[in-house]
């Protein structure tokens, strides 16, 4: 019997349902899924099986037109995990059809469709009706030669089966990249940091939602099992400080709490986690930042 392992980029703009799709396919929360646009700032490995074959999802960051540096190296971050990538699989939202965001990732798929199946996955398509999901199908088919092309509602499950089986089919034969039982590749200190973010970004709504960054400063295990995991919130002014803190701390002890029993959940253990906020008004300037979210500081270059 031989194996097959391969990579396969999720690509699309902010919201397509990317972190909802690769969370469905690997059966486990590892990338953030909010409301919000941007939220997905790292390339997440997610591995899956799927029979014989070893499916390394990279969960890109939204591609949209940046206009800062963070913007700038999240958009250079989504091409090269699709560059990288055996296979691509490009998600449009079926509602939303061909918008002028997804009209400039189809002019880029000529530069990386080169020596790999680029897929196309129509989501959402319990919001509109069959004919229209036709229509939109045959356009895109029309603007480029997708290998295929799958119907799928990434949060309900539909169609997320076939995708899969194709892309294990497709991927090359050779030995798996990760041990069976790994589903993620980013350090844990990066996950338990996302977990946090996501929970600030649920909480603050409209406030704050890009201006904040979380990183795991210090992770303790314990003899009972357990682990003590320390956490800084960095925001830009003083004000935004007050706004994460709450009135009398309340926001964040609401964050706290609900970050601690995911990651609870997640690890399958006890966790004490310490939150602090701290002003940092050029964070989105410091290269240590960018690499601690898993970005290169270059690719910010205007």
């Amino acid at each position: 019997m031989s194996t097959r392992a391969g990579f396969i980029a999720l690509i699309g703009e902010p919201n397509a349902g990317k972190s909802t799709l690769l969370n469905r396919m690997v059966g486990a929360k590892v990338s953030i899924v909010t409301h919000k646009v941007q939220t997905t700032r790292a390339r997440i490995r997610g591995v899956a099986m799927e029979g014989d074959a070893q499916l390394v999802f990279v969960d890109t960051p939204g591609l949209f037109k940046p206009r800062r540096r963070l913007d700038r190296a999240m958009v250079a971050a989504a091409w090269g995990g699709a560059a990288d990538a055996d296979i691509v699989v490009l998600m449009v939202e079926a509602h939303r059809g061909i918008t002028e965001g997804v009209e400039r990732i189809l002019e880029g798929l000529d530069e990386i469709g080169q020596g790999r199946k680029i897929a196309l996955a129509i989501n959402k398509i319990d919001k509109v009706p069959s004919e229209k999901l036709l229509a939109l199908t045959s356009e895109l088919n029309a603007r480029y030669p997708f290998a295929e092309t799958f119907m799928i509602s990434a949060e309900k499950g539909h169609g997320v089966d076939d995708l899969r089986k194709w892309l294990a089919a497709e991927v090359p034969e050779g030995p798996w990249l990760y041990p069976e039982d790994q589903i993620a590749d980013l350090p844990l200190r990066m996950i338990a940091a996302e977990m946090t973010r996501e929970k600030l970004t649920l909480r603050l709504h409209q406030e704050l939602p890009y201006q904040l960054t979380v990183e795991t400063e210090n992770w303790e295990e314990r003899k009972d099992g357990s682990a003590k995991i320390d956490q800084v919130i960095y925001v830009m002014r003083d004000g935004h400080k007050g706004i994460v803190l709450g009135k009398r701390g309340e926001t964040i002890k609401a964050v706290s709490q609900a970050a601690r029993a995911e990651l609870e959940e997640f690890l399958d253990r006890k966790i004490h986690l310490f939150l602090q906020v701290k002003v940092r008004p050029n964070w989105l300037e410091e290269s240590e930042r960018y690499s601690e979210m898993g970005l290169d500081f270059k690719d910010g270059n205007a």
